[in-house]
């Protein structure tokens, strides 16, 4: 261990430098009764090292360091917020479990916070962390001498590798306190994890075929270490305390109709990860009692002011964000009769997403050249669907297949311009990373069929956190959409036209609103477009609701179209 990466405190140099026993056992012992800290020093050779240090003349205090394990420890002042939150409520564990304990901000909070504690167990990889934590509750104790000193056992470890049952067998009955801190903030701040502090990359949650391949079967690191203390712990008595991104805890409270973890008391306490972390996350403390009939909501609560906001969860079948709205519109969740589609995903944006300059097309390597129109269309992304109706792109797409799997020979055969084009930048195609283009054409496209060539669409954006739905109108030449899209194809504008103004309604906006969750990477999500049940909407709008911009005539034939679809819908299951 180098000490020299440190900060130790003049009051712990003061306390070595009048230390003279050089017997690891003794010192060992002094400091347990010092501190409550079980083998201060592992091995001899880190005692050694700390004396030859405090030896050095000039050297009483190094500058703090951040490592670089991703530094988003908890503030000493939100940790003791939450413990004295947990004290209100009457909590008294004996026992806590910090899993990924960092310079232990927790651990010294819940030491001041709990005479109840008689052991606390925390898990951390990194080494100066664990250091600091150390000299941190030394410090605390030699300024209170009298306090209580729980025993504490601070393990060096990989969290994924460390068996819990260790000290789940020796607990028995007494009161558990899980709390804790995992990494969530972003994926590029754990990539200086990836090669020692990673779980095995696997497929936790079961996603099956095309969901594991493109996403759904990826997951958050403060999820799995969540799940990890859920599974190892909820049959314990105690509470689960865990500061978690928000889209944790609503993939958490999902599953839990299938993991049926015994937890009940679920609360979600939404602090401001910005003011507290710097980051620019939607985060939240998770809180649950272990040992309980299992149960599917939670309560939302402003940590700050304690008001609640809101209850997510299931009611009966269905997953809402906020149940009090969801149980008043809920006759509008069913099936929706038009399914929903994604648009165009190619993965090869710099070669296929162009624009018009001067005459010619240019795209993302700044290259110019002319093509031919035929496999040219419009395109448009998240950011160019505002409100109302859209009929021009700032960027076009070479469209090549009018089909999944279809061959691209013909775009070879029949497009000097294009081929050439193509065929020049083929490496690009040849590098895209993911497998839904293994053995398909070289110059594959998803997202494309039929429905992609209807002249009008009723679109809207996967990323952002509105729900309004933008008409799409043809401009000589249909529009497609890029695969941040959702949307409906048709043939008739009219129908177009009544489709947006029915989801735009102020009433089916509040229902999407009580199931969608804006913090989440992609509110918008084609399993909750589908819930949208038209027919139901339908039969709660009044015609004299858009007399002024159609017929009834128009109207009857739509409402009729959508029944029949509807009583389809029921016959194939019938």
């Amino acid at each position: 261990m180098d000490f020299n990466r440190l900060y130790i405190s003049s009051e712990i140099i003061s306390f070595f430098q009048k230390e003279t026993t050089n017997s690891l056992q003794e010192i060992n012992k002094t400091l347990q009764d010092k501190s409550g800290i079980v083998a201060f020093f592992e091995k001899e050779d880190d005692f050694i090292k700390l004396k030859q240090k405090i030896g050095k003349s000039g050297s009483e205090v190094c500058e703090p360091n951040k490592i670089e394990y991703g530094d988003f420890q908890t503030n000493k002042k939100l940790a003791l917020a939450i413990t004295n939150y947990l004290s209100g409520k009457n909590i008294k564990p004996q026992v806590l479990i910090e899993p990924t304990c960092g310079k232990g901000s927790f651990i010294l909070s819940a030491v001041q916070t709990f005479d109840s504690l008689q052991q606390i167990f925390g898990i951390e990889i990194n080494e100066n962390y664990l250091w600091e934590l150390k000299f941190v509750l030394l410090e605390y104790f030699l300024q209170n001498p009298t306090g209580k000193k729980p025993q504490i056992y601070l393990y060096r470890c990989n969290v994924f590798k460390f068996d819990f049952r260790q000290i789940k067998q020796q607990i028995n009955e007494q009161n558990l306190l899980v709390i804790g801190n995992p990494p969530w903030v972003t994926n590029t701040k754990l990539s200086a994890l990836s090669s020692v502090n990673l779980p095995t990359k696997s497929n936790f949650k079961k996603a099956k075929g095309i969901d594991a391949i493109t996403g759904k079967g990826n997951f958050d690191i403060g999820e799995y270490i969540s799940l990890m203390m859920l599974r190892m712990f909820s049959a314990c008595t105690g509470i689960f305390a865990f500061l978690i991104k928000n889209s944790v805890i609503k993939n958490i409270i999902y599953e839990q109709k299938r993991n049926l973890y015994p937890i009940s008391n679920i609360e979600k306490h939404a602090i401001n990860a910005q003011k507290e972390f710097n980051a620019s996350v939607d985060a939240s403390l998770f809180v649950c009692r272990f040992n309980s009939t299992p149960e599917f909501t939670a309560k939302e609560y402003d940590f700050y002011t304690s008001k609640q906001c809101l209850t997510l969860g299931w009611v009966n079948d269905k997953f809402a964000s906020d149940i009090a709205k969801y149980q008043k519109y809920q006759s509008f969740d069913g099936v929706c009769p038009f399914e929903w589609r994604q648009g165009i995903k190619h993965d090869c944006a710099k070669i296929m997403e162009l624009e018009r300059k001067d005459g010619y097309f240019e795209n993302a390597l700044r290259e110019q050249f002319e093509l031919e129109e035929d496999l040219v269309y419009g395109i448009l992304k998240s950011s160019d669907l505002k409100s109302g109706t859209i009929n021009t792109s700032r960027k076009y797409i070479i469209i090549t297949q009018q089909k999944i799997g279809q061959d691209t020979a013909y775009v070879l055969d029949k497009l000097p311009k294009t081929k050439e084009y193509l065929l020049r930048h083929k490496d690009y195609f040849l590098k895209r990373k993911s497998s839904i283009y293994n053995g398909k054409p070289l110059f594959s496209i998803f997202g494309i069929g039929d429905y992609s060539f209807k002249p009008y669409k009723v679109a809207i954006s996967g990323f952002y956190k509105r729900s309004e739905f933008t008409l799409v109108e043809p401009n000589g030449k249909i529009l497609m959409l890029d695969d941040t899209c959702y949307f409906i194809g048709f043939d008739d504008f009219e129908e177009a036209k009544i489709t947006q103004f029915l989801l735009n309604k102020p009433e089916t906006q509040s229902f999407i609103g009580s199931f969608m969750f804006t913090d989440a990477k992609r509110p918008i999500t084609k399993d909750l477009l589908m819930r949208i049940d038209l027919n139901s909407i339908v039969q709660n709008t009044d015609f004299s609701e858009l007399q002024h911009f159609v017929t009834y005539d128009k109207w009857k034939q739509y409402t009729n179209k959508i029944r029949s679809k509807v009583k389809n819908e029921i016959n194939l299951f019938t």
